[in-house]
């Protein structure tokens, strides 16, 4: 079994304290053992690979055992997600953050019905944020997702615009996902609409910024699934799986 993962910025030296929630959580939850291997990253690619010399109250102390900087995943895919009712955004985050999605950008869509306005903007982005760091550490990923600001439908148009392939989740689409021809490099973004799915509008918008239609199966998947699914397509399609 691999090693578990905690988040620190602090990585340089041989001997490391991993303190606050996480070296709380490591000492009192994990009950981690004196010569155990963890791994600390700060999750944008840095690792130092580690053994548990010390448990104290609430932290670790460690000796450093090794060290390198793991490669950035490409190419880079990114998800537009439309915002969903209830906890299930967080669902999605979630599953999107385990499989390997490398950017998740919450979209308040025409149909959503949770809009994210005045606080909640913050209160959302900080759910979302919080699932996606809990969900890599518990998927050993030494890249943690972005969870970018809320897109307008606008910010969408110049994603697509800017990728190297963007692709918009319909179930009225006449192009399988599976059979969409995939670039050389560059990003690959990914609409998935909120549980109305996308409007005529927005997808008409979205085809004058060079993106393309796209059928996910015969069936009609949740939004807070739909991600996923889509992710896992193109993961094994461009040999990241």
């Amino acid at each position: 079994m691999t090693a578990p993962v905690f988040l620190s910025e602090h990585l340089d030296g041989p001997e490391l304290t991993l303190d606050g929630p996480e070296g709380r959580h490591a000492a009192s939850v994990r009950r981690l053992r004196a010569g155990e291997r963890v791994d600390l990253t700060d999750g944008a690619g840095r690792v130092a690979e580690c053994v548990v010399r010390e448990v104290l109250k609430d932290a670790l102390r460690l000796d450093v055992i090794g060290r390198y900087k793991a490669e950035a995943p490409r190419p880079r895919l990114v998800v537009v997600q439309g915002l969903p009712k209830g906890d299930r955004g967080e669902l999605a985050v979630e599953m999107m953050t385990e499989a390997g999605v490398d950017v998740i950008v919450p979209w308040a869509a025409a149909r959503s019905i949770t809009q994210w306005k005045g606080d909640k903007v913050a209160k959302g982005l900080h759910k979302w944020r919080s699932t996606a760091r809990e969900a890599g550490k518990q998927a050993r990923r030494f890249h943690l997702p972005e969870v970018t600001e809320p897109a307008t439908t606008a910010r969408v148009e110049a994603l697509l615009a800017g990728a190297a392939l963007g692709l918009v989740l319909h179930e009225e689409a006449a192009e399988p996902l599976s059979g969409v021809a995939l670039p050389p490099g560059g990003d690959i973004v990914v609409v998935v609409g909120p549980e109305g799915g996308v409007s005529e509008e927005e997808l008409a918008r979205f085809r004058a910024a060079k993106a393309v239609p796209v059928l996910l199966g015969p069936t009609v998947l949740r939004t807070s699934t739909a991600g996923v699914a889509a992710a896992a397509v193109l993961l094994t399609r461009t040999g990241r799986w």
